[in-house]
């Protein structure tokens, strides 16, 4: 049964930094790391938006809004996605899940809830 699982989350302060992980279970190394890892968000009342995703060759896609602040990179070996914030901003507030494609299927994580608030 293939699992992500995100950690990170939390209250921060504007200006303050996050980084999210999400542990993948339940695949081959082998798929994970020829798989296209991504971080979506949600606010309430707008849809769920792409935020970053890094390819299996490296390949960096961001949001324009967080593209400067935010940094995604993978540990195959630990079979692990990380979002690293930086630069937090109110409008950053949103449950950020984790997302996977693997063979022909798609994947999410739990959520995880990011409060940027003074």
């Amino acid at each position: 049964q293939v699992q992500l699982v995100e950690s990170g989350g939390g209250l921060v302060q504007p200006g303050g930094s996050l980084r999210l992980s999400c542990t993948v279970s339940g695949v081959s190394g082998l798929i994970f790391r020829i798989s296209t890892m991504g971080w979506y968000r949600h606010i309430p009342g707008k849809q769920r938006d792409l935020v970053a995703n890094i390819t299996a060759a490296g390949q960096l896609n961001y949001l324009d809004s967080v593209n400067g602040r935010f940094a995604v990179s993978r540990d195959n070996a630990k079979r692990t996605v990380y979002l690293q914030m930086n630069s937090l901003k109110p409008e950053d507030t949103a449950v950020y899940y984790c997302n996977a494609y693997f063979q022909l299927r798609t994947y999410w994580g739990q959520g995880t809830q990011v409060t940027v608030s003074s």
